[in-house]
């Protein structure tokens, strides 16, 4: 009797601990499907903000841009001739602060050197400096004070610095808000090996001086992008840099290479973009500027990509382009395989002194690929004007006589091609230390 009693005890006590445990993960399971639920629904009144400011971002009279930008580096070029500069190059986003020897003393001048249709991301001018020291722990939900992760989620504009050199390795993306610039000026920060930086729905956010390598696939996790918001994240691609739905942005003098998806991409109705001073290498798909075939909010999309070195090791997309207006200017072409400006959904794409040097085999020599049904590319407009082919590259040009498009792809003034090398010649993060000239 005594045993079955026992036996007894312990066949309810089985069935009581599974019984809690079901009603255990039942609970999680709801939990989560809230907080998913939660979460979707404060994306959804996020995403409809940055849609109606990205609109109002659209620069409606970009020839404006251009003749603004063509003073810039009319006043640098001269006070170069005049020796006013000793470290000048003609570069005006370089020129307007490298020469200073106590940079570091003026970090936020940064945010008054953009140029093109990024020209107005002011980033964390407005705020107060905060400074990196830890590298190492990562919480994608409660990050910790002192970390990168802790910093880009704030309500607040800030300047974001780092206190020495550092690897971040991030398990999960690392999801920003508005007003921030991250600046690894003085120091070299590596983002590598893990997530990667995502831009969604913000607005006013520079990159500047970061190596960014080896980005990995990441998600199926809750990841925070607030301090009163985290949410359910599915996959993300594990981009270096992903632009998606925002505006005013600027990626400055980075070195990027070697990751899952692309380098940079921007899609979504993301608009009001420079991607300056960039050193590309060792990837397939570079940029992609663009959601789809079929979405149409990208037409809105402004994009300048000026003074980059797209270098070994590259394949395609630099960039492919979708939609909007894309204008490529000054950047030097040293090595791709496939092609170097691909796009589709007629994108307008204005080619303007730039160094193509063509890869040796005789089948990749083109520096265009339009991804088309037959005929319609014939329409699109796209031109070349005064970019230097090298090793036999050709460019195909398209649109004859539109020159409004063109304008409206104008950002900047190019300078002659004959000025790439030294107006790229500081591309990728630099290293620049206290008391010196950049």
């Amino acid at each position: 009797m005594l045993l079955r009693h026992i036996a007894l005890c312990l066949l309810l006590i089985f069935i009581h601990s599974i019984s809690t445990n079901v009603v255990s993960r039942l609970d999680d399971e709801n939990k989560l499907q809230s907080l998913t639920t939660n979460s979707t629904t404060a994306d959804r009144r996020i995403e409809d903000i940055a849609n109606e400011r990205n609109e109002r971002a659209v620069d409606e009279d970009p020839e404006r841009v251009d003749s603004v930008v063509a003073m810039s580096i009319r006043n640098s070029t001269e006070r170069r001739k005049l020796g006013f500069l000793s470290c000048g190059t003609g570069n005006p986003i370089d020129d307007c602060w490298r020469c200073d020897r106590n940079w570091q003393r003026h970090r936020k001048r940064l945010a008054d050197c953009a140029i093109g249709f990024g020209r107005n991301a002011i980033g964390g001018r407005d705020g107060r400096y905060y400074v990196v020291t830890d590298p190492k722990h990562d919480d994608p939900v409660n990050p910790r004070p002192g970390t990168l992760r802790h910093a880009v989620i704030q309500d607040r504009p800030l300047w974001i610095i780092f206190k020495r050199d550092m690897v971040i390795t991030l398990k999960q993306e690392l999801l920003m808000n508005s007003f921030k610039t991250i600046d690894a000026r003085g120091v070299n920060v590596h983002i590598a090996n893990g997530g990667c930086i995502t831009i969604q729905y913000i607005t006013n956010v520079i990159i500047h001086g970061l190596h960014i390598h080896d980005c990995k696939p990441t998600g199926n996790a809750m990841v925070r992008s607030s301090p009163s918001h985290y949410g359910w994240r599915t996959m993300a691609d594990g981009d270096a840099i992903s632009i998606f739905g925002s505006s005013h942005i600027w990626v400055d003098h980075n070195s990027l290479s070697n990751c899952a998806d692309g380098l940079v991409d921007a899609i979504m109705g993301s608009t009001a973009i420079t991607i300056s001073n960039n050193y590309f290498t060792h990837h397939n798909e570079v940029m992609l500027l663009g959601h789809s075939d079929t979405y149409d909010r990208d037409k809105g999309m402004q994009v300048t990509i000026a003074y980059n070195h797209f270098g070994e090791g590259l394949v395609q997309r630099m960039p492919r382009c979708r939609h909007g207006h894309f204008h490529v200017v000054n950047n030097d072409y040293t090595h791709w395989e496939m092609y170097a400006i691909g796009g589709s959904a007629d994108p307008t794409i204005n080619s303007q002194g730039n160094r193509y040097l063509a890869p040796n085999n005789p089948n990749a020599k083109e520096v265009t690929h339009r991804v088309i049904t037959a005929g319609r590319w014939r329409h699109w407009n796209w031109r070349s004007e005064g970019d230097l082919m090298l090793n036999g590259a050709y460019f195909t040009p398209s649109g004859k006589g539109a020159a409004a498009s063109y304008a409206r792809a104008s950002s900047l003034s190019a300078k002659p091609s004959s000025f790439v090398g030294s107006l790229t010649s500081g591309s990728g993060a630099l290293v620049c230390r206290r008391g010196r000239q950049c």
